[in-house]
């Protein structure tokens, strides 16, 4: 009798431990995990066929892990088009975004396009910080600073030889402030540098070969992009002639073929950017701007 009192107890014991259970989850009483928030995030840049991308991404994608960031990334389809990057961010915003990281075709047209857009989403800028209102943070490196320094490598050689710098053109990414920080440090000295826009590998290679023909006049290149850089590195490299007349050749960059022509001797002097670090950072800062956590706008200068 005894037993079967025992068995009794058990069972009505059992029944309400389950009737507990079902009042708990009909409730929502039980705890359950934390479901992790995802934030789709698009980056757009110019092109992604370089190093400098490549090791930009690498940051990005570092920090999507840790910060749970589902990421987008678009290139333009013409180089330099401002107004197809416009259209971008609009499209990407409509499809979801909750932030944007741009990285301007032409920094002065961004600037003044973006201030007449209405974004529902905020902007993290891969260079300096734009005025517009949805624009939170720019991140930059401070590019005068890069011309600067460009420029006081170049003093090593006398002010009697010709300096020539070369550009894509000084309306693309921020060749402008660097320009400007190299003709500060050389015009200050007795220094006359001379700029020329080159636009294709031939008109890289007349200018240098006008240091050989018709008469030779050696001269100092400093290259205010990398591709002006690395198309001056390789017709110097093509030839021990024109590398004898050019004196020295400087410029900004950081790909794996630049600095194997720093290894060779061929370019002088370079002033790096940290990639890697400017996409990780990027990522923090945009999740940040999206959870509320910064109203305020934000301009990061990475050293050079």
């Amino acid at each position: 009798m005894k037993r079967v009192e025992k068995n009794r107890w058990l069972f009505l014991a059992f029944v309400l431990v389950l009737v507990v259970l079902y009042l708990l989850s009909s409730t929502n009483l039980i705890l359950h995990d934390k479901k992790t928030e995802i934030f789709p995030i698009s980056v757009i840049v110019e092109k992604t066929s370089d190093e400098d991308y490549e090791k930009l991404r690498k940051g990005m994608d570092r920090a999507a892990e840790e910060f749970h960031v589902d990421l987008s990334f678009i290139t333009l389809y013409e180089p330099n088009d401002q107004t197809q990057q416009f259209q971008l961010i609009s499209r990407e915003i409509s499809d979801g975004a909750r932030a944007v990281i741009l990285s301007p075709a032409n920094p002065q047209e961004a600037g003044m396009g973006l201030e007449t857009m209405v974004l529902n989403s905020p902007l993290i800028i891969l260079g300096n910080l734009l005025p517009a209102r949805q624009v939170k943070v720019g991140i930059s490196i401070d590019y005068q600073e890069a011309g600067r320094l460009l420029g006081e490598a170049a003093r090593e050689n006398s002010s009697a030889l010709p300096v020539y710098m070369l550009t894509e053109g000084l309306e693309y990414g921020y060749a402008q402030e660097i320009y400007d920080g190299v003709c500060q440090v050389l015009e200050g000295n007795g220094y006359s540098p001379v700029l020329h826009t080159i636009h294709s590998p031939e008109d890289c290679r007349r200018l240098i070969e006008s240091t050989v023909y018709p008469q030779k006049q050696a001269a100092v290149l400093i290259a205010l992009d990398e591709e002006s850089l690395e198309r001056a590195a390789r017709i110097m490299e093509d030839s021990t002639v024109y590398a004898e007349n050019i004196r020295a050749l400087y410029g900004i960059g950081g790909t794996t073929r630049l600095l194997n022509y720093l290894d060779k001797g061929i370019i002088r002097g370079m002033a790096v950017h940290n990639w890697f670090d400017e996409g990780y950072l990027s990522i923090e800062k945009a999740v940040s701007v999206i959870q509320g956590e910064s109203w305020e706008k934000e301009e990061i200068t990475m050293e050079v």
